[in-house]
């Protein structure tokens, strides 16, 4: 096969493919992951090497097909995945005990207390949890690789479409796999092929980013007059490809209301009046039917679909929540409240690197107290979570990642002329802001599935802004280079 179409292809089966088996949180699923990533950027690069034998592009495309370009112009974003990497990589080894010691005080006491003080050892790992330190460290591999593979794979107009579709199409299935279960069982709750709903309502709120942020791309500047116009418009809409992506939005707002999380809808919502008012605000060329359409997706879907589907239920949840919630008296209310602040206190026994890269379902019990019932293996809130097993070096690397990518996403809807390109933009804009706000009570970025397709949001913010802006077309058309 001619080029690295086969590669985009393998691509984007694997993106569909991940939130199918449990959202690919099972070590064999998220392991098949890992390893047909490694696989595909093998091949990318042998094709790199090989790229004056048979990398052959076709008509549209904005850059050749193996081609660094689009790693250069993100180049400082990739410094700091790299960085990630570097620090991660600290924990697959052992260290001097006396360096152990001065970088983790802690982690020193708690491992001479596991071998004892006669026991002569003489170097330490740096993680609590040696083993589930690597599985991390090969996942974060995984991670880097699919963002880098995102850049150079998806190199022109019809690739980015391509994946949109694919990203909105793994969504419709998980919403119609997630209602159907809801409509026909006791529960009357959507998780679709998750275990638990908060992770399919995470995955939706991504999807639907990139759906809306898709229609958005395909809607028209131009005003239609007259009667007979109009009906031949409506008809045409009806018949066309919008209508049936605005069906496929519907069907999974309906999903994510179904699935009753509360800060799934919150978050989607709140991410939805975000990104829709900066994208109002930056975006010089925002025409009408953009501000119908943003207020269409509030109106329509909350106050018509949640109306028949439940969202009052949602409502009724997050209302019992705050009433229980007395913070000053000492009833929180909910067991992950508790589960909070005891995690502080475990941030701040290892607070330069952590204390090891999923070492937090081993380190947490011995400072959960008698208050927090059951077992946590995660401490379902993604910031608490990194900042306890890499430490506030990790954590600031991987916010400094989503900063830069959310700006640049930013940046794009400013700057780009291109409908499809400040499109995407909105659709990075708002599944990130999405995903910030459900990680303060949710771990959704501990689970593969929605974990690799927040990387590839990170990724497309980056191509929004980078990708043709010295294509003659587009400046001949007054894009800014």
């Amino acid at each position: 096969m001619r080029g690295d179409r086969g590669l985009f292809a393998v691509y984007l089966l694997l993106i569909a493919w991940m939130p199918v088996p449990l959202g690919s949180n099972r070590a064999w699923s998220w392991s098949l992951a890992e390893v047909v990533i490694y696989l595909l950027a093998a091949a990318w690069l042998a094709g790199y090497l090989l790229r004056r034998r048979w990398g052959h592009g076709r008509a549209g495309d904005v850059v050749p097909p193996f081609s660094l370009e689009a790693v250069a112009n993100a180049r400082v974003v990739m410094v700091l995945w790299l960085s990630w990497l570097a620090v991660v990589s600290l924990y697959l080894f052992t260290w001097p005990v006396g360096i152990v010691e001065q970088i983790s005080p802690e982690t020193h006491r708690t491992w001479m207390l596991a071998s004892g003080p006669q026991s002569g050892v003489t170097r330490l790992h740096l993680s609590l949890s040696p083993y589930d330190s690597a599985v991390f460290w090969y996942k974060s591999v995984a991670w880097v690789l699919l963002f880098a593979l995102t850049l150079v794979l998806v190199r022109s107009r019809r690739r980015i479409r391509w994946l949109a579709v694919t990203i909105v199409a793994a969504g419709l299935v998980q919403a119609v796999w997630g209602g159907m279960e809801a409509l026909t069982t006791r529960s009357g709750i959507a998780t679709g092929g998750y275990v638990n709903r908060n992770h399919l309502a995470g995955f939706l709120e991504m999807s639907l980013a990139v759906g809306i942020g898709l229609l958005i791309a395909q809607l028209g500047g131009t005003s239609v007059k007259g009667w007979r116009n109009r009906l031949g418009a409506l008809f045409d809409l009806l018949l066309s490809p919008k209508a049936i992506l605005r069906l496929s939005l519907v069907i999974m707002v309906i999903a994510l209301v179904l699935t009753r999380s509360r800060m799934g809808n919150i978050a989607f919502f709140s991410s939805l009046l975000v990104a829709g008012s900066i994208a109002l605000v930056l975006s010089r060329h925002a025409t009408r039917s953009t501000v119908i359409l943003i207020a269409s997706l509030l109106v329509v879907d909350v106050f018509l679909v949640g109306a028949w589907f439940g969202v009052d239920r949602v409502v009724e949840r997050i209302e019992q929540t705050v009433e229980k919630a007395d913070i000053a008296s000492g009833d929180i209310g909910d067991d992950r409240q508790l589960a909070y602040a005891h995690a502080t206190t475990l941030v701040a026994d290892y607070p330069a690197l952590g204390a090891g890269p999923g070492s937090f379902h081993a380190v947490f019990p011995r400072y959960s107290g008698a208050d927090v019932g059951g077992f946590y293996d995660h401490a379902h809130n993604d910031y608490l979570q990194f900042a306890a097993e890499t430490g506030w070096i990790g954590l600031g690397l991987l916010g400094l990642i989503v900063v830069l990518s959310l700006a640049e996403a930013l940046r794009a809807q400013y700057r780009r002329h291109d409908p499809l390109m400040r499109g995407m933009a909105f659709a990075a804009v708002m599944g990130i802001v999405a995903l910030l706000i459900h990680s303060w009570v949710d771990f959704n970025l501990q689970i593969p599935a929605n974990s690799a397709l927040f990387t590839v949001l990170l990724a497309l913010a980056w191509i929004s802004s980078r990708l043709g802006r010295h294509d003659r077309r587009l400046l001949q058309s007054g894009e800014r280079p």
